[in-house]
């Protein structure tokens, strides 16, 4: 599946009600987190023994990373997806482990990891450092405690970029750690420090339920999914005042439950509550962004399927692509290609992630004057959050 993107730099909450403030089963006060949450350690497995066993990968990755440290670890990583299409087809997941391994090596110290890591495979490294956060908690306000202390440092609120992969990885954590409990998972992330935190948040929990669909989820099957209802939990009462991402999220359960049908799920997303229909093409461009593995002319030829959609589909690839590459060359690539009508709308969804990647006014200019033609510089710095030029 196609990773996430950065939540838009307005924010996007609903005003509705959130989820309920109910713990998880167990009690009242009481968390039963579940065990593979923080449980990596390493061993003797070694890369040169897996015989495409996607455990195995993730375990010998891991011991790289725990001895060797991230910069070998990621470096192997990308030349080994390269050449193995195993490994390439389970990158997220091994780049979780990665993450993960890195923290234990740094001994919890969340920050150094992060500062250390990569967004490669759609920045799986950062949620694996994030399922490892509530190790040792026991109770629904140490959860809550530990995830508004996790993202809190410094070093991470000064950059948007690490600090979206942080909230982001927080809701992975969340699911991992409460066995998939999505209504409470949602409402811790409503305890978060800020309406972005908090919408941020809500991605990486509806995204590790999308993981649970997928079949890569860890230790557990997440209750809302419905075979008769793909687009459940979206839906559903539950996510009301929570829907955004799960709505930019629907189409990756979509299409893994039906064989990445492209013209059937469409017509889904055109099914849709209207006020979500654009939020639905804009997950199924993401989705054809990562399908693609980046590639701009297949990209184009899916998102023509979106028929009047289709600068929304186009508008969810470059921003997927813009984030999975930390920059935006080959999504320019894509604009440039573009008909006329369409370009306005996907230079304005490169600059939503060039807005993050960049600190300040001056840097987001620059980073549009880079990519941006000039008819289309104030598309990019309208997504960028930057004033339109003179």
């Amino acid at each position: 599946m196609a990773g996430a993107v950065l939540a838009s730099r307005g924010g996007g909450r609903e005003s509705a009600a959130g989820a309920p403030a109910s713990g998880p089963a167990g009690g009242a006060g009481a968390v039963d987190l579940h065990p593979i949450a923080g449980s990596f350690r390493p061993d003797g497995t070694k890369l040169s023994a897996c015989r495409g066993d996607q455990r195995c990968f993730e375990q010998a990755f891991g011991n790289i990373a725990y001895s060797q440290g991230p910069k070998a670890a990621l470096s192997l990583f990308a030349k080994e997806m390269t050449d193995n299409p195993r490994i390439e087809a389970g990158c997220h997941r091994i780049a979780h482990v990665i993450g993960s391994a890195v923290l234990a090596r740094y001994h919890g110290d969340v920050p150094r990891a992060f500062a250390a890591g990569s967004s490669i495979c759609w920045s799986g490294y950062y949620h694996g450092i994030l399922e490892r956060s509530f190790v040792g908690v026991t109770t629904e306000a140490g959860l809550i405690r530990a995830a508004r202390r996790v993202c809190s440092s410094p070093t991470l609120r000064r950059d948007q970029w690490l600090l979206y992969q942080c909230v982001h990885g927080l809701g992975h954590g969340l699911m991992i750690a409460t066995g998939y409990d999505l209504p409470f998972s949602l409402h811790v992330c409503d305890r978060l420090a800020t309406p972005w935190d908090q919408t941020s948040c809500t991605g990486g929990v509806y995204m590790e339920n999308v993981n649970a669909a997928n079949g890569t989820a860890y230790g557990g099957k997440s209750p809302w999914l419905k075979a008769s209802d793909l687009v459940y939990p979206c839906d559903a009462p539950v996510t009301k005042g929570h829907r955004l991402y799960c709505y930019l999220m629907v189409t990756s359960r979509i299409l893994n439950a039906n064989g990445y049908d492209w013209e059937a799920t469409a017509h889904i997303c055109f099914r849709v509550q209207a006020v979500w229909v654009a939020t639905c093409f804009q997950s199924y461009g993401r989705d054809a962004d990562g399908t693609t593995r980046q590639d701009p002319a297949r990209v184009r030829a899916l998102c023509r399927i979106a028929g009047r959609f289709q600068a929304d589909c186009i508008y969810g690839a470059v921003r997927d692509m813009t984030a999975n590459d930390a920059r935006a060359g080959r999504a320019a690539v894509l604009c440039a290609r573009l008909a006329t009508r369409l370009r306005a709308r996907c230079y304005e969804g490169i600059g939503t992630i060039l807005g993050s990647l960049r600190a300040g006014t001056a840097g987001r200019r620059s980073a549009c004057a880079a990519v941006a033609p000039a008819r289309y510089l104030d598309a990019c710095l309208r997504g960028a959050g930057v004033a339109a030029s003179a």
